[in-house]
Order: structure tokens, then C-alpha cells, then sequence
């Protein structure tokens, strides 16, 4: 059974960090690209980063480039969204999820087959 489990969200104030993690199983962490994305009330759900462990390419949205980081740890088959220089606007609850890499389309909430129940993080001004 695929699981994708979230943790690391909260409350924190403007310009403050916090790293979200992401344990999965139930299938090949490396032959996955792992998704970062995030919704906010009454908004669609948008794709903040994305990671190919294979080959480690990475995608950013615009709205976070320069502040978010992906990374993984294969070993642990956990994946990390390391959130620096947080803005109100970033308050969301934020989810993971997974898709094979060769079925990897692009970075969008669509493209991806397995989720996580998510995590929400508020960013207080």
C-alpha cells in the first residue's frame, strides 16, 4: 500500500522557517519524482517544488524560488521542503505526493496519482 505521511507544519511568524518532511512506502523512492504542493482556502491547489531523485533535477514555482528547498533522503525514504523567509501568503496546508518518473509530466496537482493527507503551516505577519 503507497503512503505518504506529512509532518513539520505549525505557526510561525513572518520571515521565520520551517521544514516539512515527508515518510513514504509502499514503493520505490527512487524511481519516483516527489511533489511539493500547497492550497490555501478557496484557492487551487499549486505545485511548489518538485524532486527527481534519480537524477536529482528539481523545480521550483516562482513563488517560492530562492526561499523553499527540496531534498530527500533516499535511506530514510523521506522527502524535505525546507522553508526559509516564510510570507503570510505561504499559509496553506501543504501535502506531498509521488508519481513514477516515467510518468512524471510536469509539476501540477494532476499529474500526480498518490497524496498525502497534508500539513498545514500558517505564517503569522
Amino acid at each position: 500500500e503507497v503512503q505518504l505521511v506529512e509532518s513539520g507544519g505549525g505557526l510561525v511568524q513572518a520571515e521565520g522557517s520551517l521544514r516539512l518532511s515527508c515518510v513514504v512506502s509502499g514503493f520505490t523512492f527512487y524511481d519516483h519524482v516527489i511533489g511539493w504542493f500547497r492550497q490555501a482556502p478557496g484557492k487551487e491547489r499549486e505545485g511548489v517544488s518538485c524532486l527527481t531523485s534519480s537524477d536529482g533535477s528539481t523545480y521550483y514555482s516562482d513563488s517560492v524560488k530562492g526561499r523553499f528547498t527540496v531534498s530527500s533522503d533516499i535511506a530514510k525514504g523521506t522527502a524535505y521542503l525546507q522553508m526559509n523567509s516564510l510570507k503570510p501568503e505561504d499559509t496553506a496546508v501543504y501535502y506531498c505526493a509521488a508519481v513514477p518518473a516515467w510518468n512524471f509530466r510536469n509539476c501540477r496537482y494532476d499529474a500526480m496519482p498518490y497524496w498525502g493527507k497534508g500539513t498545514l503551516v500558517t505564517v503569522a505577519s
